[in-house]
């Protein structure tokens, strides 16, 4: 018996060991691209040769990489109001509706979530070049919330299921009409479900390379499009300035929507 605790805990080592190494593996590039947006040199050189502001302050001064980030940031916001309310309505339907062919319609909105997006992208892109809507801002926002929706769908599915109908019920006896009682008591019983559900929508949108690129213009560009674009020119590092502020604003999202869900869970 002793025997086989010491081989169990050989195995928690070796499992432990296997996860440290897996976690550096993807979290070094991360961390270079960091050092790289503080090095003086103007070429992507690992180690730096000193350290530097300088292109931050680059970043900062230059319209295009501004208005690229609020490009994203328009875009985001627009996708985030509409999946969330989209979300919310098609959750509902899904959890509290009794109507054939559910299951099938749950899999179609989940469908985005296993289709491989650059599929999507090429899809998209020839059904708005035939109604002149390529390089819009509508195109991003309609392919942004294809892909978004399915993660406002999940998060407030899921809210939905640990909220007590009982109290929904309870309002329609005193009097409220059902879709009063859904707005005024089951969507602030769901609130951290619909917090959760914007940033991951939020996030979708924000990060998303992929059908950017096929959806952008050279007057109308996201800022995952202007890095990737600017990285095929030139290798400055103003582009690890650029993706180390994409990465913090992601990692904060990150940690609001996991306290989120650690407070729903509660």
């Amino acid at each position: 018996m002793l025997l086989d605790y010491n081989k169990l805990g050989g195995l928690r080592f070796g499992l432990l060991g296997l996860a440290i190494m897996i976690c550096l593996f993807l979290l070094l590039p991360i961390l270079f691209i960091a050092a790289l947006s503080f090095g003086s040199s103007q070429w992507l050189i690992f180690p730096p040769p000193g350290w530097t502001l300088r292109w931050y302050e680059e970043l900062f001064n230059d319209p295009r990489w501004l208005a690229s980030a609020f490009t994203s940031f328009k875009i985001a916001v627009i996708v985030t109001l509409f999946s969330v309310t989209i979300g919310f309505f098609a959750a509902l339907a899904l959890n509290r509706g009794q109507f054939k062919g559910r299951e099938a319609l749950r899999v179609l909105f989940l469908t985005p979530m296993i289709l491989p997006v650059v599929v999507l992208a090429v899809a998209l892109y020839a059904l708005f070049l035939k109604f002149n809507l390529a390089g819009t801002t509508l195109a991003f926002v309609i392919s942004h919330v294809i892909i978004a929706l399915p993660f406002a769908i999940l998060a407030i599915g899921n809210a939905l299921e640990g909220f007590d109908k009982a109290i929904e019920d309870a309002a329609i006896l005193c009097g409220a009409s059902p879709w009063q009682a859904r707005l005024k008591v089951t969507l602030p019983g769901i609130k951290h479900g619909l917090l959760t559900a914007a940033i991951f929508s939020f996030l979708a949108s924000w990060d998303e390379v992929v059908l950017a690129i096929f959806m952008a213009s050279p007057s109308l560009q996201t800022l995952p499009v202007k890095i990737w674009t600017t990285l095929r020119q030139d290798l400055t590092p103003v582009i690890a300035a650029a993706s180390t502020l994409l990465i913090v604003f992601t990692l904060i999202l990150m940690v609001l929507a996991a306290f989120f869900r650690k407070e729903q869970k509660q």
